[in-house]
């Protein structure tokens, strides 16, 4: 296959690859989401992750029809990715996408749920044991890596469910391989410990190689052991058998005849024994890398299939930790059009260490205990009041549930969708920024396929009056195209009529807490209109007011939002400390 029909590789970045890389290697670091490699080979973090994604999983990235989806998409990725045991797992972790087969998501999903029940059934010191044995692994894909791995997993309490792969493979063979492999591993020479007669040449050879460096040094020694000019021949054989561990006879025949003088001896017999070692760790390197590549040969087999069972255990038991950390559950995949959570939870707020109230929300057919049969939701209620992370939790859910994974629910149905519209309010009031949202939003509901929309407070794009009056078509265009939506506003009342399959639910502050923090509710109540709260917003600041100048304008707002409910809130919240 050719570089440049990989979606991102133009002539510049083919030709970068093939020159670093080759073709071959650089189409086998693609296939196989190997972004380490790509980035040694110059290309930038970014790039080479958008060339993977499309390159093993591109259709499904047609999903992600805006920049706030594509945002939530990105962090769950990130979420995830903490918990790779090994880099490869991580790209290939970095590289999902959403899927566009149902098939395929729920195959996904249950090879992710086998490997999360394998992992929690492991003690605390097993754990241990598979993450250290996955550290040899160090994120490489190849056959060195994957042997010793698999050889160190072998030697752990992991035995059964996902594991048993491992217990399937040849380790003691594998163990052969191991040796060989890292032997062979070096640029241009043998590794040390690949032969012990090899290693024992080198080291002769590195001492007599010292030796020859100071003839002086040699040559004063062997005097001071010599009793005469007659002995010092058999005292430099023995000087030198005695620092290099060299019989005395291999010693003795590279000794010179004739040498001129006793410095002329020791010179030429350091450098004859050198050149004569030189040519044994050669000789000797030659015959025990034959030897290794013979072995590697006959254990092929066993090293193929280390690489892809190390490989996918990896990326397995990575996913399974993430789903462990976070407390997943799989999500049933229904054929209807559907998106219903119990017990949901945001896993931003999650990861930021937030005790998080487990909310229940749905749209569309299910079978869960939450309001059903309505495609559309219009959620209000206070400011602060977690309206936008209802939304968010529900485009995680269905992110994840779309690539295959579980989710952060107790319970979930979800069905499949072509195109996840989620807009974050955003505060800028302009013509400019009115139009880029329409043309955000809209179009995804005019295309063929299954549409999500979750918009936030529509209304903060444009005047209120013209706002109503958009979101109103936005809702009535969504139940129209068969879609499902949920939109958060504070303009509820104007949307009058909604359609029969749309209701509106509520979120509501209850109070002020104590330590004067507003108190909510963020569980939504069907069917219900929210309210904004602003008294328990202007008692906060009537409380927390230091100067008397502001606290006088603070009870002027408390008078026109009704002080009597200003001051009921204050009695609450000292009544509560």
């Amino acid at each position: 296959m050719r570089l440049q029909e990989y979606w991102g590789v133009g002539p510049k970045t083919a030709t970068l690859l093939s020159e670093s890389l080759g073709t071959e290697r650089a189409v086998e670091a693609i296939e196989s989401a190997d972004a380490r490699t790509l980035v040694d080979a110059g290309l930038t973090p970014g790039r080479a992750t958008r060339i993977l994604r499309r390159a093993n999983g591109g259709e499904g990235l047609e999903t992600l029809t805006t920049r706030d989806t594509r945002d939530v998409y990105k962090s769950l990725l990130d979420l995830a990715e903490e918990y790779a045991v090994t880099r490869h797992a991580g790209d290939r972790i970095r590289v999902l996408t959403p899927l566009t087969d149902t098939d395929a998501m729920r195959a996904r999903l249950d090879d992710v749920m086998a490997a999360t029940e394998s992992w929690r059934t492991l003690d605390d010191a097993t754990r241990e044991a598979v993450l250290e044995a996955f550290d040899r692994h160090d994120g490489a894909v190849g056959d060195l890596s994957a042997a010793e791995t698999a050889v160190a997993l072998a030697e752990t309490d992991a035995d059964s469910g996902v594991f048993a792969a491992v217990a399937d493979l040849d380790t003691d063979r594998l163990a052969e391989a191991a040796v060989a492999l890292r032997a062979l591993d070096g640029d241009d020479r043998l590794g040390a410990g690949a032969d012990d007669e090899l290693d024992r040449l080198r080291g002769a050879l590195a001492t007599v190689e010292d030796m020859a460096a100071d003839p002086d040094g040699v040559l004063d020694a062997v005097r001071s052991s010599a009793r005469d000019a007659a002995e010092f021949q058999s005292a430099f054989v023995r000087h030198v058998a005695d620092e290099t561990g060299l019989p005395s006879s291999e010693v003795r025949d590279a000794a010179p005849e004739g040498a001129a003088d006793a410095a002329g001896f020791v010179t030429e017999g350091l450098r004859a024994l050198a050149a004569a070692l030189r040519t044994r760790v050669d000789e000797r390197e030659t015959s025990v890398a034959a030897d290794l590549r013979e072995t590697v040969g006959a254990t092929r087999e066993e090293i193929d299939a280390a690489v892809a069972v190390v490989d996918d255990l990896a990326f397995d038991v990575s996913l399974a930790r993430f789903t462990v950390a976070y407390d997943l559950t799989a999500p049933d995949l229904v054929e209807t059009e559907t998106l219903a959570v119990e017990g949901a939870r945001n896993l931003d707020l999650l990861d930021a260490g937030i005790d998080v109230q487990p909310i229940d929300y749905a749209v569309g057919d299910h079978d869960l205990d939450v309001p059903t049969g309505d495609r559309v939701a219009v959620l209000t209620g206070a400011n602060s009041g977690g309206k936008t992370t209802v939304l968010e939790t529900l485009c995680q859910v269905q992110l994840l549930a779309s690539m295959g994974l579980p989710v952060p629910a107790e319970a979930a149905a979800v069905g499949q969708v072509d195109s996840i519209v989620f807009h974050r309010r955003h505060a800028s009031f302009n013509a400019g920024v009115l139009e880029s949202t329409l043309r955000s939003v809209v179009p995804p509901l005019t295309r063929e396929g299954r549409t999500l929309m979750l918009v936030d407070e529509f209304e903060a794009i444009t005047e209120p009056g013209r706002a109503a009056d958009l979101l109103h078509g936005l809702v009535t265009l969504t139940v129209e195209r068969e879609a499902l939506g949920a939109f958060v506003t504070h303009l509820a009342e104007d949307l009058e009529p909604l359609p029969e399959v749309a209701r509106v639910d509520g979120i509501f502050a209850e109070g002020l807490t104590p330590d004067l923090e507003l108190e909510v509710d963020y569980q939504p109540r069907f069917g219900q209109l929210g309210k904004s709260t602003p008294e328990f917003i202007v008692s906060r600041l009537v409380a927390e007011a230091t100067d008397r100048g502001e606290r006088s304008g603070y009870e002027h707002l408390a008078g026109a939002v009704g002080e009597e409910a200003v001051q009921r809130t204050l009695a609450d919240a000292r009544w509560k400390e």
